[in-house]
């Protein structure tokens, strides 16, 4: 019989330890959340190194902000805010515009309603599906489910109406399902 031993991270001891100047509990930290960091940061910029680069300044940015954090929440949250923040930052100066949507770009699934229980796909599927949206809509369809952050808050974010991420993550969905329909 093989036991496996995992470690756990006690976050809030190895922020107390970095608030000190621990410079192995910063380590501990970035090991700990890193990978789920790396993944947040790439769902949103869709590319590899800017990922990587991205998460550094993440932990750089963290890093000089520990002394800030007070553990109200956990640190992984925190961390995955500084992720999230700097990728809509990335995304701006790239260009990608979270504007308000106009009349001219209604579309079919904005008088229909989607019945997604009709359709069964592969995970990978629907991954690969989101990461080729449009950098807009793959932004909010990823806060929104994969980050878990409501829709208004999204938009305030984005600078942009709750009805804008309400509509964009209809739109979004309806694209998707599109995506996926074409391959069956």
């Amino acid at each position: 019989m093989v036991i496996e031993l995992t470690t756990m991270v006690n976050n809030e001891e190895v922020v107390e330890r970095c608030k000190r100047g621990d410079s192995l509990a910063f380590t501990e930290l970035y090991k700990a959340h890193s990978k789920d960091i790396y993944n947040t940061i790439h769902r949103l910029v869709n590319h590899t190194a800017e990922a990587e680069d991205l998460l550094q300044e993440c932990f750089i940015t963290a890093y000089h902000g520990i002394h800030k954090f007070e553990n109200k929440s956990n640190v992984k949250t925190w961390l995955s805010r500084i992720a999230i923040n700097k990728s809509i930052d990335s995304l701006r100066k790239n260009k990608v515009i979270f504007g308000e949507l106009t009349g001219s770009e209604e579309n079919h699934w904005d008088k229909e309603e989607i019945d997604e229980g009709e359709f069964e796909f592969k995970v990978s599927e629907v991954k690969n599906a989101i990461s080729n949206l449009p950098p807009g809509y793959r932004t909010i369809v990823n806060l929104y489910l994969l980050e878990n952050i409501p829709q208004e808050e999204i938009g305030k974010m984005l600078g942009i109406s709750h009805s804008t991420v309400r509509t964009q993550y209809k739109k979004a969905k309806g694209k998707i399902l599109d995506t996926l329909k074409m391959k069956y």
